[in-house]
């Protein structure tokens, strides 16, 4: 064991302690596999990510990504986490403006926008689930069929059951049946588009950090201001992961993003919230650009730096 730079960073959000907490070991060399997963077990948050030089000449850094259940090929407040962490520890990208990601699921590229980072969507892989396992994760979820809108097996590295349901209000009232989705090997992603007349009471509930696209960090906002419109309430059960309820999901925001707009659910720029069920104001900042490239972004702040000895 020895001393290796440690920090935890607050993803999806400027105030901390209102994102997606991630931890990222800065220096990964020389760990093994079942060192990086006891480590991760032992942060018990929901991703744990070890940094450690790239193997592909183009990428700047390379990380590992790890659940308390397993090691992920991909994961998005990860990716815009430890990129934040890597930065603010020193690291120069290879080319001017662009940061290069590798990890198991390949190189992912992240830009700037403001202080913001944003990732490129991984391409995403999705299918019409079978009636009968969409029927299984409804009633995990306590969702009557009329409440489903559309639902599809949404894969961009980690695999997601997502369902987009009738409204934001059904998203946030859910009590999922963990057991049942855990049995069932599903994490479930749900999502749902506030109804006008509710949204400004959705705004009120959930947003201390709300920031428009590419907009400047308002760390000073409260549950009284008016905040931007929320666009997409999400919500993402990952049990079968050893992770209940995830705070603010970055891959599942990402093949959201792509199912939704292609298909003409979502307008090709919006904001989604999640996290409000625990207690946290998560904001994700979904752009698509003319070359039709998905770009999923966040703001992220360091709230613990130091080391750790592993």
């Amino acid at each position: 064991m020895k001393p290796r730079p440690f920090k935890q960073v607050d993803v999806f959000t400027a105030t901390p302690y209102f994102g997606n907490p991630l931890a990222v070991v800065l220096d990964g060399g020389g760990l093994d596999d079942a060192e990086m997963q006891r480590f991760a077990q032992w942060t018990n948050l929901s991703e744990t990510t070890f940094l450690l030089p790239p193997t592909q000449p183009t990428a700047d850094y390379r990380v590992r990504i790890f659940t308390p259940g397993g090691e992920l090929p991909f994961a998005g407040h990860p990716t815009i986490g430890s990129c934040h962490a890597w930065l603010q520890a020193g690291g120069k990208p290879k080319a001017a403006g662009r940061i290069v990601q590798q990890c198991a699921a390949g190189l992912v590229p992240l830009r700037h926008e403001g202080e913001r980072l944003a990732f490129s969507a991984p391409p995403l892989k999705r299918s019409a689930p079978s009636p009968t396992l969409l029927a299984k994760v409804a009633g995990a979820l306590g969702l009557k069929a009329q409440q489903v809108v559309a639902a599809q097996v949404l894969d961009n590295g980690p695999v997601w059951f997502g369902l987009l349901l009738s409204d934001a209000d059904t998203v946030l009232r859910l009590v999922p049946d963990h057991r049942m989705l855990k049995e069932l090997g599903v994490k479930a992603g749900v999502a749902g588009m506030p109804v006008a007349e509710g949204s400004s009471m959705l705004i009120g509930r959930s947003n201390r950090e709300a920031r428009a696209f590419g907009g400047k960090a308002t760390a000073t906002a409260t549950e009284e201001d008016d905040g931007p419109k929320i666009d997409l309430e999400v919500r993402a059960f990952a049990a079968p992961i050893g992770v209940e309820e995830d705070p603010v999901t970055g891959s599942l925001n990402a093949s959201l993003a792509e199912w939704l707009i292609a298909d003409g659910h979502m307008p090709e720029r919006y904001l989604a919230a999640q996290g409000q069920c625990l207690g946290r104001a998560g904001r994700v900042h979904i752009e698509r650009d003319g070359d039709g490239q998905v770009w999923v972004g966040g703001d992220a702040v360091t709230c613990v730096d130091g080391q750790v000895t592993l």
